[in-house]
């Protein structure tokens, strides 16, 4: 019985337990204070921690760690994957220096708004055949990639004719292939003949497929390049800062923000130690931006100027084909009996049906 009543009045007995060892009469904490406080203490830490990471995240951390053995068999996998998934895996090999364009094939989803290769070696091969995929690309990043010209970015902008954002630059490489690819942006009239009219000329050949662009983020720009751009293709905005008073009309995206990574958002919630393998050393993107476009060797000069006159030329070639053909079907119409016989026959006819 005396138990019974010790453990009843036990709770009111630690409510003015005294833990202090100053017997002092003003120097005695209540149980209930100090728990209430060294509670509140936790609560405030543990909102400051932010909340836990998600399963999906934690997942995406241990995916992008072993990569290198998912890599094999990943075309194989892929397709079960979201496309949202697929972009933070793509985010985390090209921070680990894995991209190249096999991993970004077998990941490619047709739902693609946004791309961001930069650094990696994604080449103009991989970026046309990732371009025919994602045919609503708004945005995207090829700056510091070595191995991707002006053929690469033609194929691109033929293919994506919603691309509103380009980044480049950042490379001897990517500048010179920018200042290569400025032409696939503006009008060209220069191959157009007298004879031919409007009727007879092609879009596409007037436009190269890169009417689209709205924002260029090259960094370095060279005072010529800009000059161009500004007299010839004004609706494109160089390097835009967003500001109040200069684009209240036309907000600049996020995308065209120099200082934003494209494909930040799908790695954002990804603790990069979860995916950091020790012992790989990242390349300094600071050495690239300081090099010059003379550190470019002979090589490397005459095949990016091979690839640009290839890619001047492929639309005169396509026109004089078709400039050929309609000789061809003109001078038919004129040695055939039977073409004339048609012609006069499709001439009366559009004379009756007059009456």
């Amino acid at each position: 019985m005396e138990m019974r009543n010790s453990e009843g009045k036990l709770p009111t007995s630690l409510k003015n337990l005294d833990l202090n060892t100053n017997h002092g009469p003003t120097n005695k904490i209540p149980v209930s204070s100090y728990l209430s406080s060294s509670l509140t203490g936790i609560s405030s830490a543990l909102k400051r921690a932010g909340p836990p990471p998600s399963l999906v995240s934690l997942c995406l951390g241990v995916v992008g760690r072993h990569l290198e053995e998912i890599i094999p068999c990943l075309s194989d996998i892929s397709h079960i994957f979201p496309a949202d998934i697929k972009m933070s895996i793509a985010a985390i090999a090209k921070r680990r220096k894995l991209l190249d364009d096999d991993l970004i094939l077998s990941l490619a989803d047709t739902s693609w708004e946004i791309l961001d290769v930069s650094g990696s070696d994604v080449s103009d091969s991989g970026l046309a055949k990732v371009s025919e995929m994602c045919k609503s690309l708004r945005a995207l990043d090829i700056s510091r990639c070595n191995k991707i010209t002006s053929m690469g970015v033609s194929e691109l902008v033929q293919n994506c004719r919603s691309l509103e954002t380009l980044r480049c630059g950042g490379c001897p490489s990517s500048e010179s292939t920018a200042r290569r690819s400025l032409s696939l942006f503006k009008p060209d009239l220069s191959n157009v003949d007298e004879g031919d009219t409007w009727e007879e000329l092609d879009v596409t050949e007037i436009g190269h497929g890169g009417q689209s662009l709205r924002w260029l983020v090259w960094p370095r720009i060279d005072n010529d390049s800009l000059e161009m751009l500004s007299m010839e293709c004004p609706r494109i905005v160089v390097n835009p800062k967003p500001s109040f008073l200069t684009y209240s009309l036309h907000e600049v995206p996020r995308e065209a923000l120099p200082d934003v990574a494209l494909d930040e958002p799908f790695v954002k919630d990804i603790d990069p130690k979860t995916w950091v393998v020790r012992g790989v050393v990242k390349s300094p993107i600071t050495s690239s931006l300081s090099m010059t476009s003379s550190e470019l060797s002979i090589a490397e000069k005459f095949r990016l100027a091979f690839a640009e006159r290839d890619a001047r030329l492929a639309p005169k070639r396509a026109k004089n084909a078709r400039q050929q053909q309609r000789r061809a079907e003109r001078d038919w119409m004129m040695s055939s009996d039977e073409a004339k016989a048609m012609a006069f026959a499709s001439k009366t006819t559009r004379s009756l049906r007059k009456r």
